[in-house]
């Protein structure tokens, strides 16, 4: 079972890329290189190990996901959960727990693992198809699955995603132990694939993007050419279907719910299930990077554009439309009906990391670190086992119609969202750094050590900081010998008076604090180069540069064709967002308004919600008296915590947007609910 094919290849991964011409001129520096002590991540790095993981890992045992490769490999029995695709929560799970081997190596994880890989294998037909709600019984396979291979996976079979889910887990497992177990598993379902894909064979746009990343993957871990060209291959296999409507309004019968309804190079705007999407906007930017496509590159620089400037919420969110999961038209951001899948900032990350990677800019970074501390972790709870699916923007106990989840949950039916941050959250180490040629790109703000090869010489560079609570950074430079080579720093756009790299959202007034740059205690002239500080000098051992950001509390307004927050503005400090929640505020946050010239003082608060920093300060609060039938503005101290600390503390109102001021009262006849409300 390709025990021997890669020794057979004789190709390691410094080799492969070596090896490939064309590539992204930018390449991240490995998490396998860089070791955290952060205050911030490495606790979510730990609990998501000690935590997250295994409770996975048990769920996946308990809702019989794992019983389902069980009988595969038994030939025998019914498929045992609900949709086609729950192999690959067992698949994202290793590929997290892999990860997580690499900062903290366990024995017995490993062992378990190893175990499930074994069911894996055993799962697997002769051929290399693996797809457990087939194999169980192929006389009756789920009821979105053709009664043939690849029969529905345009709409709903789900086989492809499977296949790129076992790819990218196939090659971080490689990449964190050095084993090919699972890595040999991968390459036989893909080369199953190759030969039954490509021109004069089957075509189809795969319903559910992801396979084309993973053969990627595969593409740089082997060296074999045919996964790129693959990938290539389902990336324009897309616009070309007949049976659309292009006329019809509905996004599933004109296909662009999952991107299909015009091929890639015509795609100009962020459209469809968000997920999908950005899966296959980053397998685009791969795509572009790898073979040169420059129709491919313009495509998906467009899209980027679209999103940013049109379809992002300010925490960070994508897909605002409930229904289909999906991006609404240009400046569709409702609050109280967002989705912002978790699964989606999920993939925006790995977009966002791709374009910095193609074009070495500092705003691509800017939209990941607003993901990443924002709409991304608020979709874990602090007890790294209860989840949001999606992620709202404000929760509002008057209404009398659902609103998105009030609440997060242990686990779904459909549980990508778990398991996709069961992945992603021990990879954050790989995000942090980046090297083209003598430039060291220093990306995120995250205290640890990465160990470097700049010029074919070590050099170990140490960060150490508060952030994001604090924006004074310390970066120690310590080459093996005297080095000559470019530090560039990321200076955040929100450092720069720039809310987002768009006119989607603005600072409603400028900042007159500066960043300051140091250089072994001295000040230093540094030039700016596409958002980062370029600092080039002979780098002696122990070179010490620190860097200072402001951190004050900023208020963020909407473009105004956001129509829900118009009179509107958001709390920032530093790359977090801030809400307000029932907790802190008397049972109500509908109610608060935060005028212009609000003024706030922010506190750490060390035994709160795992240490914050909150935000206080006294507002205008509009207050109902039900037994006068009278309603007054009265002063209250407001509080506002991290966005992506809400709802650890039970239920209730929660709010990121607030009025400035009453320009209106709606009377609202209902019964157990507040009478009045300001907006």
């Amino acid at each position: 079972m390709h025990t021997t094919l890669l020794t057979a290849l004789g190709l390691s991964l410094a080799a492969t890329a070596a090896a490939q011409h064309t590539d992204y001129p930018i390449q991240a520096v490995s998490f396998t290189k860089v070791k955290l002590t952060d205050s911030f991540w490495l606790p979510r790095l730990k609990i998501n190990t000690d935590v997250t993981i295994p409770a996975s890992f048990a769920r996946c045992e308990s809702t019989n996901r794992v019983k389902n490769f069980e009988m595969a490999a038994a030939r025998q029995g019914k498929f045992a959960t609900t949709f086609p695709f729950d192999d690959t929560d067992i698949y994202k799970t290793i590929e997290g727990a892999s990860y997580s081997l690499s900062v903290y190596p366990d024995k017995k994880l490993e062992t378990y693992v190893d175990e499930l890989i074994a069911k894996v294998a055993a799962a697997q037909e002769p051929d290399g198809y693996l797809y457990t709600a087939r194999t169980i019984d192929p006389a009756h396979p789920h009821p979105w699955a053709g009664k043939e291979r690849w029969k529905k996976e345009r709409e709903l079979s789900h086989e492809l995603y499977n296949s790129g889910h076992l790819y990218e887990a196939a090659v971080a497992h490689y990449e964190a132990t050095g084993k090919k177990n699972l890595l040999n598993i991968a390459l036989k379902n893909a080369d199953l694939v190759c030969s039954v894909f490509g021109p004069g064979k089957r075509s189809v746009a795969p319903g559910h993007e992801i396979v084309e990343m993973g053969l990627v993957k595969l593409y740089r871990a082997t060296g074999q050419l045919k996964y790129l060209t693959t990938a290539k291959f389902f990336l324009d296999a897309r616009g070309h279907y007949s049976g659309y409507d292009p006329k019809s309004p509905d996004t599933w019968k004109n296909g662009s719910y999952w991107q299909d309804h015009k091929p890639v190079v015509a795609q100009t705007e962020a459209e469809g299930h968000a997920v999908r999407a950005e899966y296959l906007y980053s397998a685009m930017a791969d795509v572009a990077a790898l073979t040169g496509d420059k129709p491919l590159l313009a495509a998906v620089d467009s899209i980027w554009q679209n999103m940013v400037a049109k379809k992002f919420y300010v925490t960070g969110g994508t897909g605002a439309v409930p229904g289909g999961e999906r991006f609404g038209a240009n400046y569709e951001l409702p609050n109280t009906t967002a989705y912002n899948e978790t699964c989606a900032s999920v993939a925006d990350v790995f977009w966002n990391q791709r374009m910095f990677q193609l074009h070495g800019d500092a705003k691509y970074v800017d939209v990941m670190e607003k993901v990443l501390y924002n709409g991304l972790i608020s979709g874990v709870g602090l007890d790294g086992k209860s989840f949001f699916y999606s992620n709202a923007m404000q929760i509002k106990n008057s209404l009398g119609f659902a609103q998105t989840e009030p609440a997060r949950a242990g686990w779904f039916e459909c549980s990508c969202c778990p398991t996709n941050m069961a992945r992603l959250m021990p990879a954050l180490p790989g995000y942090i750094y980046a090297q083209n040629g003598q430039n060291v790109y220093v990306n995120l703000f995250v205290s640890g050590k990465a160990d470097l090869l700049v010029n074919k010489q070590r050099v170990q560079l140490t960060q150490q900081n508060n952030y994001p609570w604090d924006g004074g950074l310390k970066f120690t430079v310590n080459p093996a010998s005297a080095a000559s080579f470019n530090l560039l720093l990321r200076i955040p756009g929100w450092a720069r008076n720039e809310a987002m790299p768009s006119n989607l959202y603005t600072f409603a007034t400028p900042s007159t604090q500066a960043v300051t740059l140091k250089v072994n205690g001295k000040t230093t002239p540094y030039t700016m180069r596409n958002g980062y500080a370029v600092v080039a000098r002979k780098w002696q051992k122990n070179d010490v540069v620190e860097m200072t950001l402001p951190m004050e509390v900023r208020q963020v307004v909407a473009n105004p064709l956001i129509k829900d927050d118009l009179g509107k503005v958001a709390l920032q400090r530093g790359p977090v967002m801030f809400c307000a929640e029932w907790q802190d505020n008397d049972g109500k946050t509908s109610n608060l308004l935060v005028p212009t010239a609000t003024a706030f003082t922010a506190t750490y608060k060390p035994n709160t919600l795992n240490g914050i920093m909150e935000l206080t300060a006294k507002v205008p609060t509009v207050e109902v008296d039900a037994t006068a039938n009278s309603i007054q503005t009265v002063s209250k101290t407001m509080t506002a915590i991290p966005y992506y600390a809400w709802a650890n503390r039970g239920k209730g109102e929660m709010t990121v947007w607030f009025p400035q001021r009453v320009l209106d009262v709606d009377i609202i006849s209902q019964p157990m609910a507040e009478a009045v409300t300001a907006k």
